[in-house]
């Protein structure tokens, strides 16, 4: 007997042991490189805990000023470098990053979004990484137990249901995109790439480990990126008022949301919008413009933004739409976002001719 719960004891302790060598074992370059990728999420080490909570040594968190919003669902992004390869800046662009990096990001729906840290249930988690033929994007849909995350290359349907943010009850089938269907966002000028890090949405403070510092500060110390500008460009914070002026905060949600299709190397430069956050010109905006191509997706409307007057504007008509043939951004959601058409509402109806607004007083 107390030979058998010895042998008992002895496997257990060498099972833990196993356990704490995995998880402080270090990111799984050859996993990263791999032609075939792994079946599972935790066969690439990015996490020092199998759920996906902790992540491992040189494996960054980050956040976004203004995020892409996804039928308002929690994000947990984390970007991995290989050592002493760090990203070159670009003030403007995506930082361009080297063979081996990969920007990993999970989507999860707490119970009731009101408090998104309790009940939370992940869905998926997306991995873009960077080959030396370009970027490659691998799906990983989590399990019921939330203790995996197995690859779909062919995409996934998941029901969801949670309360939201106002309380409203929501039922919804999320859509894992399949590996193709990554390039309807991640598209530019025909090459599949990321659309979030880039200086101006990085620029925000973060509460790292070590305490908080500024992300791009951070990068350049840790050598994830080659440097950093004393001065860079900030894009606000499209649902605070505090971030930016109005105006300023309607950009940055079109900038995020909407100018990785339409800029003039997106997959939707046919329309001639232009609504990336360099463009200067309002007439690029859409600001008295007319649509290339009018159908029932312009609502019988004649232009894409007509100062003064949101209930006219093509634009905004479509940010309100959930009919899959008119709705804009035409993938990557199922439900209206409502703050974001208060706001863009409230910059259209502010409008002047020139397609300017007032100065925030």
């Amino acid at each position: 007997m107390r030979v058998a719960l010895l042998i008992i004891a002895l496997g257990a302790l060498i099972t833990a042991a196993t356990a704490r060598a995995v998880a402080t074992a270090p990111v799984n370059t050859a996993a990263i490189a791999a032609a075939q990728p792994p079946a599972r999420l935790s066969d690439y080490r990015f996490f020092r805990d199998i759920a996906a909570r902790e992540p491992n040594a040189g494996v960054t968190p980050y956040d976004l000023n203004t995020p892409l919003w996804s039928d308002g669902a929690l994000k947990f992004r984390y970007v991995f470098v290989p050592p002493g390869q760090g990203a070159r800046y670009d003030s403007e662009r995506v930082f361009d990053f080297p063979v081996g990096a990969v920007l990993i990001k999970t989507f999860a729906f707490a119970a009731d979004m009101r408090r998104p840290t309790e009940n939370l249930r992940f869905l998926e988690t997306r991995l873009l990484i960077r080959r030396a033929e370009g970027w490659v994007a691998l799906p990983y849909v989590w399990d019921e137990a939330q203790t995996e995350a197995t690859l779909a290359p062919a995409g996934a349907i998941l029901p969801v249901n949670f309360t939201d943010i106002d309380g409203a009850a929501v039922a919804l089938e999320w859509s894992v995109p399949n590996r193709n269907q990554c390039k309807g966002c991640h598209d530019r000028a025909g090459a599949l790439a990321p659309i979030g890090p880039t200086a101006r949405n990085l620029n925000r403070a973060f509460a790292y480990e070590t305490g908080a510092s500024n992300q791009l500060s951070y990068w350049a110390r840790a050598g994830l990126l080659d440097h950093a500008p004393i001065e860079a460009a900030r894009v606000p914070n499209a649902y605070d008022p505090a971030t930016g002026s109005l105006a300023d905060r309607a950009r940055a949600y079109l900038d995020v949301n909407c100018a990785h299709c339409h800029n003039p190397d997106g997959p939707a430069h046919t329309s001639g919008l232009d609504l990336s956050w360099a463009q200067h010109d309002p007439i690029r905006w859409g600001v008295l413009k007319r649509p290339v191509a009018a159908g029932r997706a312009s609502a019988g409307f004649d232009f894409s933004i007509e100062p003064g007057h949101p209930e006219r504007s093509i634009l905004l008509s479509r940010m309100q739409s959930t009919d899959p043939g008119v709705m804009m951004p035409e993938l990557g959601r199922q439900r209206v976002d409502p703050r974001a058409i208060a706001l863009v509402r409230e910059w259209i109806a502010g409008m002047d001719e020139s397609g300017r607004n007032a100065p925030t007083p």
